[in-house]
């Protein structure tokens, strides 16, 4: 909240001791009606009257969603009521939507603490937010128009926003968060709420990301920043696995020094405040002696020592390792020859004991996870059968789909997966990961997409690898994390819209030029010669709609089509400039520049292979405009990505074979 703004914050207290006093403090809004647990429907309206507005798009999109009537007018001064699981980063949301709809001063103190008569009248809406098990926040919502859910799923909230009263109400201090998560994205203008009734969980318990990336890690700010951020898209899960971390990897007995200590202790602090849990992956693989108690010991010590710091959630890495040899003469001994049934016993046994002697033995950790070697497709095998029938039913299992780089995974997919792991799977998605020969100069930014609806019920969750560029990494993470919450309504254009307006901060011409953009870093490729997004469908497509039409030979069509094309263009040629005026985040500038810089030269191209098909209609060759078009392409073909930032480096790609092509070939339509 900016330093006009009046603030009176009081203690957060129980509301659970003061009962139905709530009520009292935010006015009349309970009656015998309303107080039922009934959900809310939508009303029929008859011919010519008026309908409520549609709710704005939130993301993840809500299990339920309805309208309940006009917007709520957010006036200068606001009550905000607090209880039981608010925590300090849900009540900094909650302040600062409301400050984006144009509150000036927040009165905020407990529920009992009626408000005083000079500013009772002025305080035109109360905002209540706490635990849903109390039962003034619960008559609260019901009054609000709002249900109380029968089950309550963790994570999961309920809102309601009507008249002159916003109540959120989680089913835990998560749901809490994302209630207030929510609020943030209802607001529709200044002074104005959007009027809804909302209940709302996630559909996969596990949601986020995997920093498992080969080549340039990210510095400290980017997973600040990444942690930051998947609050706000209601990720709870970051894995911190980053392979340049040595002491993860090749060093992996050795304790942290003192300086790398303590900054994982602000990553786990900052995923703390934001409602993630901080996995830390350790990935003894390369030189663990399976049957040697010592090494056992050494790694459970490692993760204690995160655990000290602040650390509950835990991972066995044992992924990109061989199992046709062992690292010590005592594996031999104990486990036999190499091979994938004595590899599978080893790993369980020592998976069993830090599950049993580390995990089990800390109340307030999570279960164990883990990422095996054969870690991908469905089919059976020596490895995968000892595994399924002798590791602990409580640890995680990760898997990466059918490939390492999947095209598409289906229900039945991940069906398949759970079988053969005798647990559900935890996916592995390594999209937008651009650390291989195929995506040489590229940035993966089109939608998620071909994830199956339905995944939940075979997947324990979703983490997406994403690229060396973190900042640009959200556009992929934000529709993982919706997917996740929501696979069943997830629709892939609508949330990369979403993406898009995120990062614009809301504004239109930014969005429109981020998607512009977006659609030149549209293809994603796999392992093989298949790829699973193609590249720049939007322009594509234009291209193919004017080709069509400059071919009927008609002077009224090319005129039309001319038009209509170079518009777009103007979209394009602008969309650097604008990205570069309308994102506030320096760091995804300063990640895209050499993709921004080349689409700069590339738009000045197209716009000059147009100026030649323009002159041809006015009886011109256009060949010294052609001309220019070439050597302006040849120009943004030199662009090449950042050194040191990306594996593998290379020229930049810009709407590869799609803009290019285009502009080879118009001289000769």
């Amino acid at each position: 909240m900016s330093e006009s703004h009046s603030h009176c914050l009081l203690r957060v207290p129980r509301l659970s001791l003061l009962g139905t006093a709530v009520v009292l403090a935010l006015g009349t809004l309970s009656s015998p009606a309303q107080a039922r647990e009934e959900p809310v429907t939508t009303v029929a309206h008859a011919p010519g009257a008026a309908r409520p507005p549609a709710p704005p798009v939130v993301t993840p999109t809500p299990q339920r969603m309805t309208p309940a009537g006009r917007d709520l007018r957010v006036p200068d001064r606001v009550r905000l009521v607090l209880g039981d699981d608010v925590d300090a980063p849900s009540v900094d949301v909650i302040e600062r939507a409301l400050a984006s709809a144009g509150a000036r001063h927040i009165d905020t103190g407990p529920a009992g603490d009626a408000p005083s008569a000079s500013r009772a009248h002025r305080a035109k809406l109360t905002v209540v937010a706490g635990s849903i098990r109390d039962r003034a926040v619960a008559d609260a919502l019901r009054a609000a128009g709002g249900t109380v859910p029968g089950t309550l799923v963790a994570e999961g909230y309920s809102l309601a926003s009507r008249g002159d009263s916003v109540v959120l109400a989680g089913n835990d201090g998560d749901g809490t968060y994302y209630a207030a998560q929510t609020l943030r994205q209802l607001v529709t203008g200044r002074h104005t709420v959007a009027a809804v009734s909302i209940t709302d969980h996630p559909a996969m318990p596990l949601r986020g990301s995997i920093e498992g990336f080969y080549g340039a890690p990210w510095s400290h700010g980017d997973r600040l920043d990444q942690l930051a951020f998947y609050g706000d898209i209601k990720a709870n899960t970051y894995i911190y696995t980053p392979k340049d971390d040595a002491y993860l990897r090749e060093e992996w007995r050795e304790p942290y020094p003192a300086d790398k200590l303590s900054d994982l202790r602000d990553l786990i602090e900052q995923a703390t405040a934001h409602h993630v849990d901080f996995t830390y992956a350790l990935s003894p693989g390369l030189s663990v002696c399976y049957s040697d108690q010592d090494d056992v010991d050494a790694l459970k010590e490692k993760l204690g020592t995160l655990y000290d710091q602040g650390a509950r959630s835990f991972y066995v890495a044992l992924d990109d390792i061989s199992y046709t040899r062992w690292n010590c003469a005592a594996d031999q001994e104990k486990y036999g020859a190499p091979g994938r049934g004595s590899a599978g016993q080893a790993q369980a046994d020592l998976l069993n004991a830090v599950q049993r002697d580390f995990v089990d033995t800390h109340s307030d950790a999570g279960p164990l996870q883990f990422v095996p070697t054969e870690y991908s497709d469905t089919a059976d095998s020596a490895y995968k059968s000892v595994l399924r029938e002798q590791l602990d039913p409580k640890v995680i299992v990760q898997w990466t789909g059918t490939d390492v780089v999947p095209p598409s995974i289906s229900v039945a997919d991940a069906e398949a997966a759970s079988a053969v792991w005798g647990r559900k799977v935890f996916l592995w998605d390594n999209y937008p990961v651009n650390d291989y020969g195929q995506t040489t100069g590229r940035l993966l930014m089109a939608p998620y997409d071909k994830r199956e609806a339905g995944l939940h019920k075979a997947l324990s969750g979703i983490v997406l690898n994403p690229m060396n560029q973190a900042a640009a990494s959200k556009v992929a993470l934000f529709g993982g994390a919706s997917f996740a919450w929501n696979d069943e309504d997830y629709d892939p254009g609508r949330t990369w819209r979403a993406a898009a307006g995120y990062l614009a901060g809301g504004d239109p011409a930014t969005t429109r030029a981020l998607l512009a953009f977006f659609d030149t870093e549209h293809l994603a490729p796999t392992f093989g010669d298949t790829d699973w997004q193609p590249q720049a469908p939007e322009l594509s497509a234009r291209l193919a709609d004017f080709t069509t039409a400059w071919s009927s030979g008609s002077v009224a069509r090319r005129r039309a089509a001319l038009r209509d094309l170079t518009a777009y263009a103007d979209v394009l040629a602008g969309a650097p400039g604008q990205i570069r005026a309308g994102v506030r985040d320096p760091a995804f500038l300063a990640q895209t520049k050499p993709w921004l810089d080349a689409l700069d030269v590339w738009g000045g191209a197209l716009d000059a292979t147009l100026d030649g098909l323009r002159a041809r209609l006015h009886a011109g060759t256009g060949q010294a405009d052609f001309a220019r078009a070439a050597e302006l392409a040849e120009q943004a073909g030199a662009f090449t990505t950042i050194p040191g930032t990306t594996r593998p480096q290379g020229p930049i790609k810009v709407a590869d074979g799609v803009l290019d092509t285009f502009i080879e070939q118009a001289p000769k339509m």
